[in-house]
C-alpha cells in the first residue's frame, strides 16, 4: 500500500484505469474528508506551472510600480533565468542594505513533511546567505505564546502534555468549555493526523456520564452525542465570566489554599483583586453580567457545579485571537489553581481541545526529523502579526515580551510556505505596505493572492509529487510518504529550487552539505532512528520504513495526565517559570510595568466589543473562525470547498432576528462592511450564533475589487482589525470585530477569487 500524508491525515493511493485516488486512511475512524480533493481538476487548474515575473518588474528591475502588485500581468521565463534574478537581488540588497532588509516569510503549512517543509528549507537558505528578518510566534497563538512560558510552561510544551481522552473519559464529571471543543479544527496536525481521536473522545466521556458545558456564542463547536448546556455569552465577555466563577469560589470558601501555596506563587495580590480590595470592585456574577451577558443566576449555578465535580476547564485558542487575549487563557489557570485539581487525573484546565487533534492524545512524546536551519546572522525580528506594520514604520520602536525593538527597513521579502494575505488582519491595510519592498519573491504551487501580489513566482511541488517522511509529535503513526503524481509542470521542491539559487550565490555546499534530497532524508530518519532507540523505540532501516509505508507507535501509549508529576512533587519537578510554580501573580510581568497587561489576570474592556461606543455604528460582532472544508486558505479552490459556498461566496451565519430587522433573506447576497473595509458574502439564517453576533469562518480567497472597494469572495479579514492585542505579546486581535450587514447597493459583482492572472509574451 502506498500512502501520503496532508496536514488532514493519512491518505491510501488507490491505482484506477483513469489514475491514482486518493482513498481514506482505513485504520482512521473519523478521516477527514478535506484531502480527498487534492487532485481534483479545480485545483490543477490553478498551479503554477512554470517561474513567473511581473512585468513591470522584468522591465525596471527591483521596486518598478510596486502598486500594480496583484493587477498586472505576468512573464513565464526559464528556470534558470528565474534563479539569476533572485540570487542577483538577495545579492543587492545584502550588499546595500544588510541582510536586515530580507524579510524570510513562512507560515509552516506548505507541507506535512518533515524534509520538503518550507519553513525549515526557506529558512536553512536565507541563513547560508548571511539572515534574515524573522517572525516569532503564530496568529494562531499569538497572546497564549508569550503569556504562558511566564504562568506554567511554553505552548509547545502543554500542547504535548494534555489529559488525554481515555482519561477524562474515567475520571471527568463536569467539562466547561470556553470557546467549545470544535472537531471541525481537530481535522488537522501541524505534521499530519494519524487517526483523528476528538469525536471519539468526546462521544466516549458523553457515555461515561461526563456532563458538558458550552460557553459560547456559538452552539454547534462542541458535539459529543449527548446533551450539552449551552450558555450563550457575549464574545469578548469570557474573562469576566471567569472572575466571577472564581468569586464565587472564593465566596464559598471552597478555595484549595494548600494548592495555592503549595503550587503557585501570587495567590494574594489576585485575592486583593478579585475581592475589590485594591480597586473597591468585587468581581461578583452580578458584576460581570452586564459585561458577559450571562446571568448571575447561571453564573452561580455553574461555579457550585465546578467545586463539586471533578471539573476540566477548556479554553479555545480563539479567546486569546482578541483584544487583551492574555486574560482569559491567564484566568482560566488562575480559575483551574483555585479548585486545585491541576495535576489529578480529570481536572485542571486544558488549553485547546478540539484546536488540533494533538491535544489529547495518548501517543509518545518522539520528536520527528527536522533540517537544521544554521544560524540566523541577523538579530532582527517581529512577532508575526506585526508585518504591516514593519512594512510602513520602518525604524519605529515596538514593545514585545517586556523588551523595546526597531521595526527593521525591508527591501525584499521571501516567502515560502503559507499566504499572508489569508493569515492577516485588515488585508486592505496589507495591500498597502505589500508596496513597500522593492522585491516580492513566491514559491507557490496555486496561483494564490499572494502569488499573484508577488514579483516572483516560483513553481512548487505538492506533497503529492514528493517522497517524504511525515510525522507529527502525539500523532503516533510514521509514514513514508510517496509520490502519487509527476510534478506538475516545470514545478521542484523548494529544496532543489533553492539549491539553484544557492549555487548562483555561491553557496550551494553551505546549504546542501553534499546532498540530495533524497540522501537528506535518509541522514534525517538516521538521526532520529537513534534517538528513539535511545527512548526505548526501536526503528527499522530506513529502505525498510520505506517499503512497509508506515509505523504504528501505539504501543507506545500513556494514560497521561497534564501536570500530574508537578503536582505530586513541585520541589523535584518545578515548572520552567522563575518560581518554578504556577504564578497566578508574575513578578516579571507586573516588572515589564505594560499598561494592558499587568501582573495576573484582570478584566480590560476591549477596544471593540458590544459594550463600546464604535457598536452604535455597527451592532453585529463578527466571529472570524477556523473553517470547516479546508486548512486556513488551503485548497479553497478544491469542489469539497466550494460546496460549502452561497453562490460562490463564503456563507456568512446570521441569527433569525438579526435577519429579520434588516429585511435579509436565506441564500441572498450580503454586504458584510464597517469603517476597514466591504465584503460580500452568502446570508445563512440560523440559531446556531446568538443575536447581535455573525459568524464569516476565514479563509475564502481575497479577492479585492479596485472598481468598486470590495472584497468579493467574502474573507472576513477585509474586515478585522490589524491591532496588537496588547503591549505584551502583540498578538493578533481578529475576534474584537464589530460589522454591520446590508443588502448590498448597486450591482453585485461575481467573485473572481479562482481567475489566473493574465499573461504576457517577452517584449
Amino acid at each position: 500500500m502506498r500512502y501520503t500524508a496532508a496536514h488532514w491525515g493519512i491518505y491510501e493511493v488507490a491505482e484506477t484505469p483513469k489514475g491514482p485516488r486518493l482513498q481514506p486512511f482505513r485504520e482512521d475512524p473519523d478521516a477527514s474528508p478535506i484531502g480527498l480533493h487534492q487532485l481534483a481538476p479545480e485545483l490543477m487548474a490553478l498551479r503554477v506551472k512554470r517561474p513567473a515575473i511581473r512585468r513591470s518588474w522584468l522591465e525596471g528591475g527591483p521596486g518598478a510600480a510596486p502598486e500594480l502588485r496583484g493587477r498586472e500581468p505576468f512573464v513565464e521565463v526559464s528556470w534558470d533565468e528565474a534563479a539569476r534574478l533572485v540570487a542577483t537581488d538577495i545579492d543587492r540588497v545584502r550588499k546595500a542594505h544588510g541582510n536586515a532588509a530580507i524579510f524570510g516569510g513562512s507560515y509552516g503549512w506548505a507541507s506535512a513533511g518533515r524534509f520538503h517543509h518550507a519553513q525549515s528549507q526557506i529558512h536553512r537558505f536565507l541563513n547560508c546567505t548571511g539572515g534574515y528578518v524573522a517572525h516569532r510566534d503564530s496568529y494562531s497563538l499569538g497572546a497564549a505564546r508569550v503569556l504562558m512560558p511566564h504562568i506554567v510552561a511554553g505552548m509547545d510544551t502543554l500542547m504535548k502534555d494534555h489529559t488525554c481522552w481515555k482519561v477524562l473519559a474515567e475520571h471527568c464529571e463536569l467539562f466547561v468549555a470556553f470557546g467549545g471543543v470544535p472537531a471541525k479544527n481537530a481535522q488537522i496536525a501541524s505534521g499530519g493526523v494519524g487517526r483523528h481521536q476528538v469525536r471519539a473522545g468526546l462521544r466516549a466521556m458523553a457515555g461515561n456520564g461526563v456532563e458538558f458545558v458550552n460557553v459560547s456564542p456559538v452552539s454547534g463547536n462542541l458535539e459529543t452525542g449527548g446533551p450539552v448546556q449551552w450558555i450563550r455569552i457575549r464574545p469578548n465577555g469570557d474573562t469576566a465570566m471567569l472572575l466571577a466563577l472564581a468569586y464565587e469560589v472564593h465566596r464559598a470558601g471552597r478555595h484549595d489554599l494548600d494548592f495555592l501555596q503549595r503550587c503557585c506563587v501570587g495567590w494574594d495580590k489576585f485575592e486583593a483583586y478579585l475581592t475589590g480590595a485594591t480597586d473597591g470592585i468585587a468581581k461578583t456574577p452580578d458584576w460581570a453580567a452586564p459585561l458577559c451577558q450571562v446571568a448571575p443566576e447561571v453564573i452561580r449555578a455553574l461555579a457550585t457545579k465546578m467545586m463539586a465535580k471533578r471539573t476540566m476547564i477548556n479554553i479555545a485558542w480563539a479567546l486569546q485571537r482578541a483584544d487583551h487575549g492574555e486574560q482569559p487563557f491567564w484566568m482560566t489557570v488562575t480559575l483551574a489553581a483555585m479548585l486545585g485539581q491541576i495535576g489529578l487525573p480529570g481536572g485542571g484546565f486544558g488549553l485547546g481541545y478540539g484546536a488540533e487533534n494533538t491535544m489529547g492524545s495518548p501517543h509518545a512524546r518522539l520528536s520527528g526529523p527536522s533540517l537544521p536551519q544554521g544560524r540566523n546572522g541577523v538579530s532582527k525580528f517581529i512577532p508575526v502579526a506585526r508585518i504591516a506594520d514593519m512594512l510602513l514604520n520602518p525604524g519605529a520602536p515596538f514593545r514585545y515580551n517586556g523588551g523595546t525593538y526597531t521595526y527593521p527597513d525591508i527591501r525584499l521579502v521571501y516567502w515560502a510556505g503559507g499566504n499572508p494575505f489569508h493569515h492577516h488582519q485588515d488585508l486592505a491595510r496589507l495591500d498597502m505596505a505589500w508596496r513597500k519592498p522593492e522585491t516580492i519573491v513566491v514559491h507557490e504551487q496555486f496561483w494564490t493572492p499572494t502569488a499573484k501580489r508577488a514579483d516572483i513566482v516560483l513553481p512548487i511541488t505538492t506533497a503529492l509529487e514528493r517522497e517524504d517522511i511525515s510525522y507529527a509529535t502525539l500523532e503516533g503513526m510514521l509514514v513514508a510518504s510517496r509520490p502519487v503524481i509527476p510534478p506538475v509542470g516545470e514545478a521542484l521542491d523548494d529544496y532543489e529550487a533553492f539549491r539553484r539559487i544557492a549555487a548562483v550565490l555561491g553557496c550551494e555546499e553551505a546549504f546542501t552539505e553534499g546532498r540530495t534530497g533524497e540522501a537528506w532524508q535518509r541522514h534525517l530518519y538516521d538521526v532520529m532512528r537513534q534517538s528513539w532507540s535511545a527512548h526505548g523505540v526501536e526503528l527499522p532501516d530506513f529502505a525498510t520504513f520505506r517499503d512497509r509505508g508506515k509505523i504504528d507507535l501505539a504501543a507506545h501509549d500513556v494514560d497521561r495526565v497534564m501536570l500530574a508529576e508537578f503536582r505530586a512533587d513541585p520541589q523535584a519537578h518545578p515548572l520552567p517559570t522563575p518560581s518554578g510554580k504556577i504564578e497566578i501573580f508574575s513578578e516579571t510581568i507586573a516588572g515589564f510595568d505594560i499598561p494592558d497587561c499587568p501582573g495576573h489576570a484582570v478584566w480590560i474592556e476591549p477596544r471593540e466589543w458590544h459594550g463600546s461606543a464604535g457598536a452604535a455604528r455597527y451592532p453585529l460582532h463578527l466571529i472570524s473562525d477556523q473553517p470547516e472544508r479546508r486548512l486556513h486558505s488551503q485548497l479553497d479552490p478544491s469542489p469539497h470547498s466550494r460546496a460549502g459556498k452561497v453562490d460562490g461566496r463564503e456563507p456568512l451565519i446570521m441569527h433569525p432576528f438579526d435577519a429579520a430587522a434588516r429585511g435579509l433573506c436565506e441564500g441572498e447576497p450580503v454586504e458584510v462592511y464597517n469603517d476597514r473595509g466591504r465584503c460580500l458574502a452568502g446570508l445563512k439564517i440560523s440559531g446556531e450564533v446568538i443575536p447581535g453576533v455573525v459568524r464569516l469562518s476565514t479563509g475564502g480567497w481575497y479577492d479585492f475589487d479596485h472598481a468598486s472597494g470590495q472584497e468579493r469572495h467574502g474573507n472576513p479579514n477585509a474586515l478585522t482589525a490589524d491591532r496588537p492585542a496588547s503591549g505584551l505579546s502583540q498578538g493578533c486581535s481578529a475576534h474584537s470585530c464589530l460589522v454591520e450587514v446590508r443588502r448590498p447597493e448597486g450591482p453585485v459583482c461575481a467573485p473572481r477569487a479562482f481567475d489566473l492572472p493574465t499573461f504576457a509574451p517577452r517584449l
